[in-house]
C-alpha cells in the first residue's frame, strides 16, 4: 500500500536551509538595477523649447510646466493658460537650463535603442510594446498600441495627417501614454485636430497644428515649440516603473530587470549546493 507524505512527516531540517536559500537569492534578485526616471526633471514640463521661443495662438490649455532655454521668449500666454496647480513658466532660468540638460540626455538614450524596422506609413499598424525605427514617418489614420509595457518610436522627422479624425494613436489592452516614447531626429508636424498620446522629444521643433491634442509631452533641443488652440497634459504614472539605465534595451524587450554576472553565477552555484544537498538527504533516508 503507497504511503503519502504529509507535512508533519517530512525532514524538519529542511525548512530552515530553504529559507536560508530563498532569502539570498532575494538579495541577488533585488541587487538587479534599480529603475530611474528618464527624463529627470523635465518630467515637472509639458513643454520645453530651446531657441528662439515658444509661441502660441488661441486658448491652449497646458497642463504641466512651460520652460525655455536658454532663449527667453514664451509668448502667447495669455489667451493660453497652464491648468493651476500643475506647473508654472521657466524662462532662461536654473530650472529651464536643467531641465534642458536632462532633456538632451533622455533624447541620448532614446537615440541609442536599436529597434525594429517598420513602415514609415504608420496608419494601419498594431504594435505591441517594443523598440521600433520609422524612418520619415507620416501618421495618416490610426497607429493602435496594444498592451502594457514601453513603446519608443524612433523617426527621423513625424508628420501627422490634418483635418477631424485624420489621425491618432490609439491606446488599448493596458498601453498608457505614459509609456509612449516619441524620438524625433528632427522635427515634428502635428496636424490639426491630430490626437497623439506620448512623450515626443524633437531635436530641432515641435509644431502642433489648430485643435491638436497631445496626451503627453513637446520637448525640443534646440528649436521651438509652436502652438495653436491645443491641449497637451503632462502624463504621470504609467504601467512601468521607468527606464533600466543603462540596462533600457534589456528592460524594454523583457519587461524583466536583468541579474548582473557574478548574481547570476552565484545564483547558478547556490542552485547546485541546493540540488545536492537533497540527493544526500534521499541517500539518507535510502
Amino acid at each position: 500500500m503507497s504511503t503519502r507524505t504529509t507535512p508533519s512527516t517530512r525532514p524538519q531540517t529542511s525548512a530552515p536551509r530553504l529559507l536560508n536559500f530563498i532569502g539570498i537569492a532575494a538579495l541577488l534578485f533585488s541587487a538587479a538595477p534599480a529603475f530611474a526616471q528618464l527624463l529627470g526633471t523635465a518630467s515637472n514640463f509639458a513643454v520645453l523649447g530651446s531657441t528662439p521661443n515658444i509661441t502660441n495662438t488661441g486658448a491652449s490649455v497646458i497642463s504641466g510646466s512651460v520652460g525655455i532655454y536658454p532663449a527667453a521668449s514664451i509668448t502667447g500666454f495669455p489667451p493660453g493658460l497652464i491648468v493651476p496647480g500643475t506647473g508654472v513658466f521657466h524662462a532662461a532660468d536654473a530650472v529651464a537650463l536643467q531641465a534642458q540638460s536632462d532633456n538632451t540626455a533622455a533624447y541620448g538614450v532614446l537615440a541609442g535603442l536599436t529597434g525594429a524596422s517598420i513602415s514609415p506609413t504608420l496608419g494601419g499598424q498594431t504594435l505591441v510594446p517594443g523598440v521600433y525605427n520609422a524612418g520619415a514617418a507620416d501618421l495618416t489614420g490610426a497607429l493602435t498600441l496594444d498592451g502594457p509595457g514601453l513603446y519608443v518610436l524612433q523617426a527621423t522627422s513625424l508628420t501627422t495627417a490634418s483635418g477631424p479624425g485624420a489621425s491618432s494613436v490609439v491606446l488599448i489592452n493596458g498601453a498608457t501614454p505614459c509609456d509612449v516614447w516619441w524620438q524625433i531626429g528632427s522635427s515634428a508636424t502635428i496636424g490639426t485636430f491630430s490626437v497623439v498620446k506620448g512623450n515626443m522629444l524633437a531635436l530641432t521643433s515641435i509644431t502642433i497644428g489648430t485643435s491638436a491634442n497631445l496626451q503627453g509631452r513637446a520637448l525640443v533641443q534646440t528649436g521651438t515649440v509652436t502652438l495653436a488652440s491645443n491641449a497637451v497634459s503632462a502624463c504621470a504614472g504609467g504601467s512601468t516603473t521607468g527606464f533600466t539605465v543603462p540596462a533600457v534595451t534589456s528592460a524594454i524587450s523583457t519587461g524583466i530587470p536583468s541579474l548582473s554576472t557574478w548574481a547570476l553565477l552565484l545564483l547558478t552555484g547556490l542552485l547546485a549546493l541546493a540540488g545536492v544537498a537533497a540527493v544526500g538527504r534521499k541517500v539518507k533516508r535510502v
